[in-house]
């Protein structure tokens, strides 16, 4: 057990039987007051937002994460199923751990898991991701206001937005956090 003393931001720290990454930890020193820890952390799971005040003595528990690097094979039901890319271990996790970005997730992608023992309770995909345009509506001529966008649908199934110009087979690179076109990739 660690004392409130060592905890620092981005520690995940079992917390009433759940899982919480700590996000904001300040030590307050109110007054004539005992000095304590203000702590604002978020839960791995649920992503609900918890604060809790820690005596500067008070134990803590620092939950062991292992995150590394793994390829993601493919789906399987509610999870995927990734590979680590040192002992080609291969692990079933969840889908949601990864949020609403895993409907950008193409096979043999890399993907980052974090693990706390044997458990995943997080997941990351890559920041941009380049797909294929698997189908959209042909530009219509006279119909060329700048900034114009038309509904597109990219190899994984997901629908975004694109510029006129992109027609079915280019490459695009997407943004996973907010599902944004950011530009055709060449080539």
């Amino acid at each position: 057990m660690a004392k409130a003393s060592d905890v620092k931001n981005g520690n995940i720290l079992r917390f009433n039987g759940e899982l919480v990454q700590v996000e904001e930890f300040i030590h307050r020193t109110p007054g004539n007051l005992r000095a304590f820890y203000q702590a604002r952390m978020r839960n791995v799971k649920t992503g609900k937002l918890v604060e809790y005040r820690f005596r500067t003595d008070e134990e803590v528990d620092i939950a062991r994460v292992e995150t590394s690097d793994y390829q993601y094979l493919y789906e399987d039901g509610n999870d995927l199923v990734i590979m680590d890319n040192t002992t080609y271990e291969q692990h079933n996790v969840p889908k949601a751990l990864f949020g609403p970005a895993v409907k950008f997730l193409k096979e043999g992608m890399n993907v980052i898991v974090a693990f706390e023992s044997e458990e995943p309770i997080m997941g990351q995909v890559p920041n941009s991701a380049e797909l294929v345009i698997s189908y959209t509506e042909p530009a219509v001529a006279g119909n060329t206001s700048s900034g114009a966008l038309k509904n597109a649908t990219v190899e994984t199934g997901a629908e975004i937005k694109v510029p006129l110009f992109i027609n079915i087979g280019d490459k695009v690179k997407v943004d996973t956090t907010t599902g944004s076109y950011v530009e055709r990739v060449k080539g």
